[in-house]
C-alpha cells in the first residue's frame, strides 16, 4: 500500500500497512513460521547487523507484526505532523499483551533510581506493575492528582529523580481523565518522558501524540481486536533512534513478542474499528443516560454525562466520551452483586471491547490484587460496576438492564 495519507480514518484502518502478497493473496497470509532463510551467509551477516532489511526469527519481527504495526501507526499519527509540517514518523512493537508492551517500555526506559509519576485509578495490573515488580529493581512510583499545572511542576521541580510520567485516560475502572497536553507541556520542560494508555479511547477517538506524549500503548485485546479472539499489546513510540535501538533490543530478549495468530486476527479486527466504535459510543451514551434517571443507581462515571467532573476536559481531547462507563447502586456491593446476577443478555465477563455488552465487578476481578484502602481513595468501591457497551441493539441492552434493576 502506498505511504501517502489517505484522506479518511477507516481507510487508513483498511489499508495501511498492507503490502502485496508475492503469490496474489488479497489478505496477508499467516506466517506460521518460526525462522526465515537466507539466500547466502552474507546476506545472513547484513540483516543480523541491521544494514539489510529482512527477517531472521520471529521472536525479532514477522510480516504479520509488520502490518499490524504499521497499521496501527498509521491511526495513532492520522493526521499529525511534526514540527516541520510533515508526517509524524512513529515506531511499533507489537506484544503478547499488553503488560508484556508496558514492561519493555518501562524496562528500556528506566533505571534503579529513578521514579515514575502517575495518577489514582489505574488498572490493577498497571497498579501492582508499578508498585510490585519496579520497586525490587530501584525504580519507585509516586501517585498525585495531576490536575494542576503548578502543582505538577513544584513536584517535578522538587524531585529530579522523576524520569517518567504514566498516564491512563479514561482511567480504569472510574473514567476518570487527565489532562494530556498540560502534562506534556510541563513534562517537557523538565525533560520527562509521558507515556499514554490509550486502551480506552483508541486512535479513533483519542491521539495523545497530537497532546504531546512520548509513548502510547495497548491492549489491543480489547477494542483494536474487537472481537476478543485474541491477547495481545503494542507499544508506539516517536523517538524512532531509540526504538530501533534501546527499545527494540528490550523487546527482543525479553521475549514478549505477539505471534503470527493473534497479529492476523487483530489486522482483522481494526479494519472495522470506526464503524464499531461509533456503534459502541453510541450506545454507551444511551446507557449512560438510562442509568442516571434511574433511582436505584447513585452515580453513574461517564464522561458525556454534563455532570461528570472531567466533562469539559473529555469533549477537548477526545472525539466521543467512549464505550466504558461504570456506576454504583444505591445497596453497594449487595445491590451490585444482584444486578449482575439478573442479566441475562449481557455478558458477565471481565476484559471489555468485544462486539457483546461485557458487565464486571472490579473490586473482586481486575481489582482485586489493589490494596483496599488504594482502591477506595481512587474511587473503585466495593459496589462499583463497570459495563463496556457492546454493539448489540440498544433496546436489547437497556431492556437487560432495566430487568436487572427490578
Amino acid at each position: 500500500m502506498s505511504k501517502q495519507q489517505l484522506s479518511g480514518f477507516g481507510s487508513t484502518a483498511i489499508h495501511a500497512g498492507h503490502q502485496p502478497d508475492p503469490n496474489n493473496a488479497h489478505l496477508t497470509p499467516i506466517y506460521a513460521s518460526s525462522t526465515f532463510t537466507f539466500d547466502s551467509a552474507e546476506q545472513g551477516m547484513l540483516r543480523f547487523e541491521g544494514k539489510e532489511p529482512g527477517y531472521i526469527y520471529t521472536r525479532w519481527g514477522n510480516p504479520n507484526f509488520t502490518e499490524a504495526e504499521e497499521k496501527i501507526c498509521a491511526l495513532e499519527g492520522f493526521g499529525i505532523a511534526d514540527k516541520d509540517g510533515d508526517r509524524i514518523q512513529l515506531k511499533a512493537l507489537l506484544h503478547a499483551s499488553g503488560q508484556a508492551a508496558m514492561t519493555t517500555m518501562f524496562l528500556a526506559n528506566l533505571k534503579a533510581g529513578d521514579k515514575v509519576l502517575s495518577h489514582f485509578s489505574l488498572y490493577g495490573g498497571t497498579h501492582e506493575l508499578l508498585h510490585r515488580v519496579l520497586p525490587p529493581m530501584g525504580i519507585e512510583t509516586l501517585l498525585h492528582r495531576l490536575d494542576n499545572a503548578d502543582e505538577l511542576e513544584q513536584l517535578l521541580k522538587n524531585d529530579p529523580n522523576i524520569r517518567w510520567i504514566h498516564l491512563e485516560t479514561p482511567a480504569n475502572p472510574t473514567l476518570q481523565c487527565v489532562d494530556i497536553e498540560m502534562i506534556c507541556t510541563v513534562a517537557q520542560r523538565f525533560q520527562v518522558k509521558v507515556s499514554v494508555d490509550n486502551t480506552f479511547a483508541t486512535p479513533y477517538l483519542q491521539q495523545p501524540f497530537k497532546m504531546g506524549a512520548d509513548y502510547v500503548f495497548h491492549s489491543t485485546t480489547k477494542y483494536l481486536n474487537g472481537h476478543g479472539t485474541a491477547i495481545g499489546g503494542v507499544l508506539v513510540g516517536k523517538d524512532i533512534q531509540a526504538m530501533n535501538t534501546t527499545v527494540l533490543k528490550w523487546y527482543r530478549l525479553l521475549g514478549g513478542n505477539a505471534n503470527p495468530f493473534d497479529a492476523y486476527l487483530l489486522i482483522n479486527g481494526i479494519k472495522t474499528l470506526e464503524l464499531r466504535m461509533d456503534r459502541h459510543c453510541s450506545n454507551a451514551m444511551a446507557v449512560a443516560e438510562f442509568l442516571d434517571k434511574h433511582p436505584a443507581i447513585a452515580k453513574v462515571n461517564y464522561t458525556g454525562l454534563a455532570h461528570h467532573p472531567d466533562h469539559a476536559l473529555a469533549s477537548r481531547q477526545m472525539r466521543h466520551p467512549g464505550p466504558m462507563l461504570s456506576f454504583e447502586l444505591k445497596d453497594g456491593l449487595e445491590g451490585g452483586m444482584k444486578f449482575i446476577n439478573q442479566l441475562s443478555f449481557c455478558t458477565k465477563a471481565v476484559s471489555l471491547g468485544t462486539t457483546d455488552t461485557l458487565v464486571s465487578h472490579p473490586a473482586s476481578m481486575t481489582h482485586y490484587g489493589v490494596p483496599r484502602e488504594l482502591r477506595i481513595a481512587s474511587g473503585i468501591t466495593d459496589g462499583l460496576i463497570r459495563m463496556s457497551v457492546g454493539i448489540e441493539n440498544i433496546e436489547d441492552i437497556l431492556n437487560d438492564i432495566a430487568n436487572a434493576l427490578q
